[in-house]
């Protein structure tokens, strides 16, 4: 299993395009990193977002938000908390929640980002892995390759206990349209876009 490059946040300079902290792309079209500022939005141009999601409860600072409403960048905020503490538990319905917009290739290309990069969007992530049928060693090379020291036991037994199966619908979709279609093979994208749509409609949290 390949493991997506953590790419490191340059120095600014004048003309430099300059990505978020922990930036690196999990699949064509879903990008994670930490939280970007006014020196990352040339770089996040280049990516064509159409939708960022959000994992932090606090309000998006108002430079942030003028830069999304600018590039109608649409804003999915699920308010996941930091938490340090071993025994609190991560909000399975908000993950579920902000699984179903990730899948939904109407929202692509997406940006998912914390404050760093690393637990929230490691956890988020990590769930999705669980989608692609990713072993766990794997799952959990990758959530310790952005943590770092900082990795949290917590969020691993998290991703290793969550139940992905009413969410697999939606993967192949992720994979079929990045694939490159044409003439007939349309016809079968319009059936995925379909059936992803409607998986995600009937979505009902456990």
């Amino acid at each position: 299993m390949m493991m997506p490059e953590v790419e490191v946040e340059e120095v600014v300079e004048d003309g430099v395009l300059v990505p978020p902290s922990n930036f690196s792309t999990v699949e064509r079209g879903i990008y994670r990193s930490g939280f970007p500022n006014e020196s990352n939005f040339g770089f996040l141009e280049t990516l064509n977002l159409q939708s960022i999601i959000y994992l932090c409860p606090e309000p998006y600072p108002e430079v942030n938000s003028q830069f999304i409403r600018s590039h109608d960048i649409k804003l999915f905020q699920f308010g996941i908390d930091g938490n340090k503490e071993p025994f609190v538990a991560i909000p399975k319905d908000v993950i579920k929640e902000a699984l179903k917009v990730l899948l939904d290739v109407r929202n692509h290309p997406v940006l998912i980002h914390c404050n760093r990069g690393k637990h929230r969007t490691g956890t988020l992530v990590g769930c999705l892995r669980k989608l692609q049928n990713w072993c766990l060693p794997s799952v959990f090379k990758e959530y310790q390759q952005f943590a770092g020291v900082k990795a949290r036991v917590s969020d691993m037994r998290f991703i290793e206990m969550f139940d992905v199966s009413s969410l697999r619908h939606g993967l192949y979709s992720i994979i079929y349209h990045y694939q490159g279609c044409n003439g007939v093979h349309n016809r079968h994208l319009v059936l995925q876009r379909r059936l992803l749509i409607k998986a995600v409609d009937n979505f009902t949290l456990n």
